[in-house]
């Protein structure tokens, strides 16, 4: 198997992984890509972001009132 963050992966497609990320483990090594994008325009004054471990995603809310989302313009 592969080992990611000090966890033990078996060979073959991992759908996803504790921290978000798809992967493919072989005996040549293991290759994952992230399964979010982050924002990087959003109201940063207002707003502040906070990873969702359930979604694999960032969520953007308002930092005084986080239980309100913010426009999110772009993301990478």
């Amino acid at each position: 198997g592969c080992m990611l963050n000090g966890k033990l992966y078996p060979f073959g497609h991992i759908e996803r992984t504790e921290d978000c990320y798809r992967c493919n483990c072989s005996e040549g090594g293991m290759n994952c890509c992230s399964l979010f994008h982050t924002p990087i325009a959003y109201d940063k004054k207002n707003c502040k972001v906070i990873f969702n471990k359930e979604s694999c995603n960032y969520d953007v809310v308002r930092k005084d009132d986080p239980s309100e989302e913010c426009i999110v313009y772009s993301r990478v």
